[in-house]
């Protein structure tokens, strides 16, 4: 059973940085493109950056591009999700998740893609 753990989170101030890492277990990491998704208070879960199996493309929501990053070590069964200049729209649980299907360009950034989740880390940015 695969199972995904995030962790990372905490208080922040507004500008300031944070990585948030998710180590994969249960079946081979390599097979698996990955994922981080968000969801702030009443508001739906949201894509907000995505990684291919091996590390070499990337995709990111609007809102996080040129801010975050998304990278991968297979070696270590680890993605991470590095965020930068943190604003308050930012808070949110950050949960990472798997899916072993073939890439599509209509569904990468769609929750329902995604077979495998994490239960979530909180970032908090404060000003």
């Amino acid at each position: 059973q695969v199972q995904l753990v995030e962790s990372g989170g905490g208080s922040v101030q507004s500008g300031g940085s944070r990585r948030l890492s998710c180590v994969v277990s249960g079946d081979t990491f390599s097979n698996y493109a990955m994922g981080w998704f968000r969801q702030a208070p009443g508001k739906e879960r949201e894509f907000v950056a995505r990684v291919s199996r091996h590390g070499s493309n990337t995709y990111y929501a609007d809102s996080v591009r040129g801010r975050f990053a998304i990278f991968r070590n297979n070696a270590e069964n680890t993605v991470y999700l590095q965020l930068n200049s943190l604003t308050l729209e930012d808070t949110a649980i950050y949960y990472c998740a798997a899916h072993l299907i073939p890439f599509n360009k209509d569904t990468y950034f769609l929750a329902s893609t995604y077979g495998h989740w994490g239960r979530g880390t909180q970032v908090t940015v404060s000003s």
